[in-house]
């Protein structure tokens, strides 16, 4: 049983229709990634899940329909959602930034998990207390996604994760995403236009083309993919 199925999703803004029909799954413990060029239709693909943008179809999630929820409510069911921009709050610290994320916890393990990301994210460890704006691009995008981790979510949602950094730092942060999975579990669904490195630790994955998927399959079949190769991989 998939932890996402999604069935026929259309979406967009207004009488705008961005999305046309997409059948997708995520699977528990695994990371899904979507591809297309720019204007596809990912960002609003995510942003459907999240409940920001108007939806019609089928968003399963743990096998309740989601569709419709607010998005406090479908990121208090267990999804987080790491927009394109980082949108990290730069005017207050980084470990303000992360207790933020664990806003609507009312636990006693927020300081152990506090310890936990700063563990897996050493350079924000360094920078608890410096105020987020002062971070470079890649410490921020680091902080966004280890904000979202602090709610301890069921399945991460990161939308181009590498957007504006520079090689070397996307390589850095496409290893410690893998790492999270393999080693933590955390499944994600990966909006990206870096191919390569999406599909390198991605399972599976489809291709989004003008609000419809042209191409699904394993990470494999996709990197196999001439027409995925040429487009997307620079082969």
């Amino acid at each position: 049983m998939s932890m996402l199925a999604v069935e026929q999703l259309t979406g967009g803004y207004g009488a705008v229709r961005v999305l046309h029909g997409l059948d997708f799954t995520v699977d528990e413990g695994e990371v899904v990634v979507i591809l297309g060029a720019n204007g596809a239709g990912k960002t609003t693909t995510l942003r459907a899940l999240s409940g920001l943008v108007d939806a019609r179809g089928r968003i399963g999630f743990e096998q309740h329909d989601i569709r419709g929820r607010r998005p406090e409510q479908i990121a208090a069911a267990g999804i987080a959602h790491v927009p394109q921009g980082r949108g990290t709050i730069t005017d207050i610290t980084v470990d303000e930034n992360l207790r933020l994320g664990a806003y609507t916890r009312r636990d006693r393990e927020i300081p152990d998990d506090l310890e936990r990301w700063y563990g897996v994210f050493p350079r924000l460890a360094q920078r608890r207390r410096q105020l987020a704006g002062s971070m470079s691009g890649g410490e921020q995008q680091m902080l966004a996604i280890a904000r979202a981790l602090m709610a301890r979510p069921k399945l991460v949602l990161l939308d181009e994760p590498s957007l504006g950094l520079a090689p070397i730092v996307t390589q850095e942060l496409f290893q410690t995403l893998g790492e999270l999975n393999r080693e933590q579990g955390i499944s994600m669904l990966v909006v990206e236009q870096n191919a390569s490195l999406a599909l390198a630790i991605a399972r599976r994955g489809y291709v989004l083309e003008t609000g419809s998927i042209v191409v699904s399959g394993s990470a494999t079949e996709l990197a196999g993919n001439d027409d995925v190769r040429k487009a997307y991989l620079g082969i």
